[in-house]
């Protein structure tokens, strides 16, 4: 009997989840475009590399900065509809901890990545070889302090603040991050964190959002949460690879 290797195993997996992706509908689009605009802020220079791009809902907003953009993809179904939607770019069909390239890029972002893969602190350190110098690498995850977490457990619905619940499974996530775990990988990467924020104060679940709130009411709370960061719904890092700059320093 002919049985799968762990990287088969892993493609399949993707595909299964991109056959019913939610990040391009509802709030999850709503957040993964205010995304972009936090993301926008610390972007410089003139190269993206994409990990993770999906439905393309971040990818359609990079376009139209004009940069050079290489996005990676792990579902083949992803890859064909991003390229049909944007040909002037190249998209690339491979695991993230499979894809080499010989490219540099100024900016490196992975939007819902890190929470997915078996090793984040394992691909923070493989991806970092992929920067400039100064290049930066800009992430967000979903936070489990956020306070409809907060809320499900007091509620009974989840034991502690980082289970996984209905969304995460659906999504294929692997672990949820609380801020102290999600600095952790990255200093366990090597890299050097300039930024931590969060984005998004989020109550009530998803679905109870997308019952009753305006999108005005959606972009006030995404503000919001960057007051917050501890407790938001979405938390991020602006990070550089410090020992690099070194090693570029000191070749010069």
């Amino acid at each position: 009997m002919k049985t799968s290797k762990p990287k088969d195993s892993e493609l399949i997996h993707l595909e299964s989840i991109a056959q019913d992706s939610w990040y391009g509908r509802g709030a999850s689009k709503a957040m993964v475009d205010y995304s972009f605009e936090v993301f926008s802020r610390y972007m410089s220079g003139e190269s993206i590399l994409e990990l993770g791009p999906a439905e393309g809902i971040m990818t359609a907003h990079l376009v139209k900065l004009g940069k050079r953009l290489v996005i990676v993809e792990g579902a083949k179904k992803f890859c064909k509809e991003l390229q049909q939607r944007f040909p002037g770019i190249r998209v690339v069909h491979s695991l993230f901890e499979e894809f080499s390239t010989s490219e540099r890029f100024d900016n490196i972002l992975l939007g819902h990545v890190l929470e997915h893969v078996k090793d984040p602190a394992d691909l923070l350190k493989k991806i970092k070889k992929f920067l400039n110098k100064n290049g930066r690498i800009i992430s967000a995850v979903p936070n489990a302090r956020s306070i409809h977490r907060q809320a499900a457990v007091d509620l009974g619905l989840l034991q502690f603040e980082e289970e996984m619940n209905e969304m995460d499974f659906h999504h294929g996530h692997r672990r949820v991050f609380n801020p102290e775990t999600f600095r952790r990988v990255f200093l366990q990467s090597g890299l050097h964190i300039q930024i931590f924020g969060g984005y998004w104060l989020k109550p009530v679940s998803n679905q109870q959002i997308e019952a009753s709130w305006t999108p005005e009411m959606l972009k006030t709370f995404m503000r919001i949460g960057e007051r917050y960061p501890d407790i938001a719904a979405e938390i991020y890092i602006v990070a550089t690879d410090k020992t690099g700059d070194q090693r570029a320093d000191q070749r010069m």
